[in-house]
């Protein structure tokens, strides 16, 4: 019989649990995130700070308070200019990215209008048009009472023109980019994306237009999404792209238009401005009405009027709007003095008052009928060696071979410190055995500076050398033997010589650009006279400049440009000084200019101005501006210092010439020339311009060309470019081009600009160090005169000239190793430059200065290189 049948079950010994994982035995991921500098979060409600671990808890809650209610008044502050029935508009500037939208901006209005139950009753508000280059819808402004939000809002909608939209953007709260459903961003609309982000810019929102006419209804997100990513390449804080033509999306707009404290521009914030609203003339003078906002406007500052450049005010009167209560003012707060039509003059110009000049005065300069500025200390005709660094080196007639000290006979183990201790004479006994030869420290020391203070080599050309035993001295005799001659060739044989070692240095060049700053001298031509304003540096960082020998070739008014010794102290000052006084922001008021009567006519012919800035103080000061550039990667090809461009800082617009140098910070503040700034690359554009506090952005903007640049004035063509047949403006994207975006740096008169020249010769004879080398120099004198300068070689070598040999300029040198006869030697040779004065930019008109259309200050360059 078989056994029962029982349940079946598994034994209790295999269900066994695993040990625990341990901790404290790190992983290899683990060790890897802590060697990246993993930063581990606290635990939540873990007191940080020392200060916070002493606090109680009611203490604890009393600090949270007060930062809560800072916050809340810093909000408050900023929105008070909003605030009230009386209170400014919010300034809105649509700006159309597709050739679509432009057409149909005034549908997009009437949309957000209709989502807050504004009737327009047919039009966008109370438009006001106002014509900027001949154009009749450059420039639309409509204002808009909104009674759901208590707002005003007004619309700023210019036509797709670069610097319309470039100027609508910069005095605007926000700025609201539509995009189109059924086109792309053409070339136009992405460049004035690029431009206004360069340039900044406030809250930015942006919405579609014609999304329900995207069919079928399904790829309408497809279309958001695709419109979403787009936009958040430029801004990346857009969380949503708004449906234009949906009546929920245009009031969530209006919402955020209307309750939303705009961020503003850090540069335009430091000064007070305001939107031109109306423009007339009482009197032959100028009267702009506008609503002041960011800083206090002073009268005693200057203020620029768009294109038309910089005023002095006159005073200032408070315009009301006829729909607003009359407030009572404090006699405290504000002094009002009533005139003859019932209205108040909130601020008049006091003795303080910056004038217009924009240079000091000549008369500051004179001393007892001569300029405070001291020559030349010698004239370059009368100079028998070349200038390096600080000295002038195997000067004969300075000093005489006889008058050299002797040396000094000194104890043995004697310092170079007790060695000055000796006097004269008192070691002249020759019998000590103990005794030493010294020679004294004097100027014929040449050792050069291996590297610069900051440990970076920049290359043998700027005096910077790999460790080499540089024991050969300049001006050694010579070691090769006395039996050697040296023969001249004939004049023939050797122009054909130098002939056909250059055209083979050409076809090298061509393809191994080894020398950028290379430069070939004329066999017929003195080297003295030619490179009289240039001169040798040990190293271009390290090695003193002596401004001096520069005051004979300086331009004449650049002693008068204004220089600030202490640029960080002096920017905070004006800065702090702007905080306080002046009539407060968000007060509607009629600003009188002051105007000579040779510019009423001049001015009365100009478009409308855009926008009102006062400027600081000394900002209508010329000085050398310096300002970051940065070349676009997209522009083709390099861009040659002294070229034409530009630029856009802040609210000017300039055409300047700038020089390009090498950035950065240097211990004597010297910075090397550049001839070409390439693409991709960082430079410091300099010029004489305005002076401008802070650190503002810049755009630089080139005409757009096809081929080589032709000679003549560009500006009269990029004027002519913008303007057709009948005059009327059209869009400046094929005229202009962005090509560098940068930001202005502390302007100074101090910083040198140096420019450099190489000059090459042949390696003639090669004797171990010994080298003779031809082709640098063509006669004797001028290798005595250069003989100073220390030689090196594309290859790492350094040497120095020994002696002439001949008349033809041939010379021996010595070197710190051996050198391989494809090698070429070079000498550095440097002169300082100036940079030129900038002009004022106007649309359609000729670009001046105050009636100054040549540059005031220009290189007196005496080389054709």
């Amino acid at each position: 019989m078989a056994p029962a049948a029982t349940d079946h079950h598994h034994r209790s010994t295999t269900k066994s649990s695993n040990k625990a994982f341990k901790t404290r035995h790190a992983t290899k991921s683990a060790l890897k995130e802590k060697s990246k500098g993993k930063v581990e979060v606290l635990e939540k409600g873990v007191r940080r700070t020392p200060h916070q671990q002493v606090m109680s808890k009611l203490d604890r809650r009393n600090h949270a308070k007060q930062l809560r209610q800072n916050k809340l008044g810093d909000r408050r502050d900023e929105a008070a200019v909003f605030a009230g029935r009386d209170g400014a508009a919010r300034i809105v500037a649509v700006v159309p990215l597709c050739k679509d939208v432009r057409t149909r901006s005034d549908e997009v209005l009437k949309n957000l209008n209709a989502s807050v139950d504004v009737n327009t009753d047919g039009s966008v508000g109370e438009l006001q048009t106002r014509a900027d280059a001949g154009s009749s819808e450059a420039w639309r402004l409509a204002t808009v009472d909104i009674p759901r939000f208590k707002q005003k809002v007004q619309y700023l909608t210019p036509a797709r023109d670069l610097f319309a939209c470039l100027d609508a953007a910069r005095i605007a709260d926000f700025v609201l980019f539509i995009l189109s459903a059924e086109e792309e961003v053409d070339e136009l609309g992405e460049q004035m994306l690029r431009c206004i982000e360069g340039q900044g810019v406030s809250t930015v929102l942006t919405g579609v237009h014609n999304l329900d006419k995207v069919e079928p209804a399904k790829k309408r997100p497809d279309v958001l999404k695709s419109l979403k990513s787009y936009i958040t390449h430029f801004f990346a804080t857009q969380e949503k792209v708004h449906d234009l033509s949906s009546r929920q999306d245009c009031s969530n707009v209006m919402r955020s238009l209307c309750t939303t404290v705009p961020k503003g521009i850090r540069w335009r914030e430091d000064r007070s401005w305001l939107l031109p609203e109306e423009v007339r003339w009482e009197e032959n003078r100028p009267v702009v009405t506008g609503t002041i906002r960011g800083r206090g406007m002073k009268a005693d500052r200057l203020v620029q009027v768009g294109e038309w450049g910089d005023f002095q005010i006159e005073k200032i009167v408070a315009a009301p709007l006829e729909t607003a209560k009359a407030k009572r003012t404090k006699t405290h707060e504000m002094a009002l003095d009533a005139l003859p039509n019932g209205t108040h003059v909130l601020e008049q110009p006091t003795e303080e008052q910056d004038d217009l000049a924009e240079l000091a005065p000549e008369e500051s300069l004179m001393t007892d009928d001569n300029l405070s500025i001291p020559p030349a200390s010698i004239a370059p005709s009368e100079r028998k060696h070349v200038l390096l660094d600080d000295h002038r080196y195997f000067d004969e007639e300075a000093k005489g071979v006889d008058e050299l000290p002797k040396p000094k006979r000194l104890p043995r183990g004697t310092s170079k410190s007790q060695a000055v201790w000796f006097l004269g004479g008192a070691y002249d006994d020759d019998s000590g055995s103990d005794m030493e030869d010294v020679e004294p420290e004097d100027e014929l020391d040449v050792e050069m500076d291996i590297m610069d203070a900051s440990g970076a080599a920049t290359g043998p050309a700027d005096g910077d050398f790999d460790d080499a035993d540089l024991t050969e001295a300049g001006g050694a005799p010579s070691e090769y033997p006395q039996s050697e001659m040296f023969d001249d060739a004939l004049p023939e044989d050797e122009a054909e010589q130098i002939a056909a070692y250059r055209r083979g240095r050409r076809d090298d060049a061509e393809n191994d650009l080894e020398f950028p700053d290379e430069i070939e001298l004329h066999p017929h031509v003195n080297a003295r006279e030619r490179l009289a304003r240039y001169r040798g540096l040990k190293s271009i960082r390290t090695s003193p400049w002596d401004e001096e020998e520069d005051n004979f070739y300086q331009p004449e008014e650049w002693s008068r440009l204004l220089e600030v010794a202490d640029y960080k102290s002096a920017k905070n000052r004006v800065l702090k000084a702007a905080l306080t006084g002046g009539v407060k922001a968000g007060t509607r008021v009629d600003i009188h200019l002051r105007v000579g009567s040779e510019k009423r006519e001049y001015l009365q012919t100009l478009p409308r101005p855009t926008a009102v800035f006062s400027l600081l103080k000394h900002e209508h000061k010329h000085t050398a501006v310096n300002a970051s550039m940065t070349l676009s990667s997209d522009f083709s090809r390099p861009l040659k210092s002294k070229e034409e461009v530009m630029v856009q800082c802040g609210a000017r617009r300039l055409i300047i010439n700038p020089l390009y140098s090498q950035a950065g910070n240097t211990p004597n503040n010297v910075h090397k020339f550049d001839r070409f700034t390439h693409p991709g690359r960082t430079a410091v554009a300099s010029f004489v311009g305005p002076m401008t506090w802070g650190s503002v952005p810049c755009l630089y903007f080139k005409r757009s060309t096809s081929g080589e640049d032709e000679a003549g004035d560009e500006v009269d063509q990029l004027a002519q470019s913008m303007q057709d047949a009948n005059g009327k403006a059209e869009a400046t994207a094929p005229g202009l081009e962005l090509i560098a975006t940068g930001t202005i740096l502390p302007p100074s008169t101090n910083r040198v600009i140096a420019k450099r020249i190489i000059l090459t010769g042949h390696p003639y004879k090669i004797h171990k160090k010994l080298v003779t080398v031809r082709y640098m120099f063509f006669n004797d004198a001028d290798v005595e005169y250069f003989k100073a300068l220390q030689l090196w070689t594309r290859r790492g070598r350094s040497g120095f000239i020994k002696e002439p040999l001949g008349t033809h300029g041939y010379f021996k040198s010595t070197f710190d190793g051996k050198i391989n006869p494809l090698d070429a030697v070079a000498v550095s040779l440097y002169k300082r430059v100036w940079p030129r004065r900038a002009k004022a930019w106007r649309l359609g008109t000729e670009a001046q200065d105050d009636g100054d259309e040549v540059p005031m200050l220009v290189e007196g360059e005496g080389m054709m290189e």
